[in-house]
């Protein structure tokens, strides 16, 4: 992954301009703070890198930090450890984003690790927000991003729409 402390991150954009900021708030990641739209990192991260469906090349450099912040202790990590990288997948694809092709292996190893991180975080209580941002993650993981996008709005009450919407088709 690229290091926090690579030039590179000058060079990479995010909603806002230059994406220079964004090693400062991936470092914080590593005792592995809750996400609060309202607090850094995640406000800036949220908003910078997965703007109202917009991607960038700073959202799939960020996107292995994020992973590896999760990896540390998957039972600890709350729900946005997989929503984000599952988002940034599912913006990808649904706007044919092109990745540099310096961030394509790493972003992709990223993504493969999501499965066996949710296995991991398998033995924790999960609620609903939890399992809808855990199967996102492995949906994103598998190539298939319109599926985790699906999966992040299956809360209890829209599953139960959409069988009831299937058996009477």
């Amino acid at each position: 992954m690229l290091d926090l402390d690579s030039p590179r991150w000058g060079g990479l954009v995010h909603a806002y301009g230059n994406a220079s900021d964004i090693p400062e708030l991936l470092r914080q990641l590593s005792t592995l703070p809750p996400c609060d739209l309202e607090k850094e990192p995640w406000a800036t991260l949220w908003s910078a890198l997965a703007h109202q469906g917009d991607v960038y090349s700073a959202s799939f450099a960020a996107v292995p930090h994020v992973v590896a912040a999760l990896a540390t202790d998957p039972l600890k990590a709350d729900s946005t450890y997989f929503q984000f990288p599952a988002w940034v997948e599912c913006c990808r694809a649904r706007n044919n984003v092109v990745m540099p092709d310096d961030l394509v292996m790493p972003y992709r190893r990223a993504l493969s690790r999501l499965p066996q991180l949710i296995a991991d975080a398998s033995r924790r209580p999960w609620d609903e927000e939890f399992m809808q941002c855990a199967l996102a993650a492995l949906a994103a993981a598998k190539g298939a991003a319109v599926v985790a996008e699906a999966a992040m709005e299956l809360d209890a009450a829209t599953a139960k729409q959409f069988l009831e919407w299937l058996r009477n088709r």
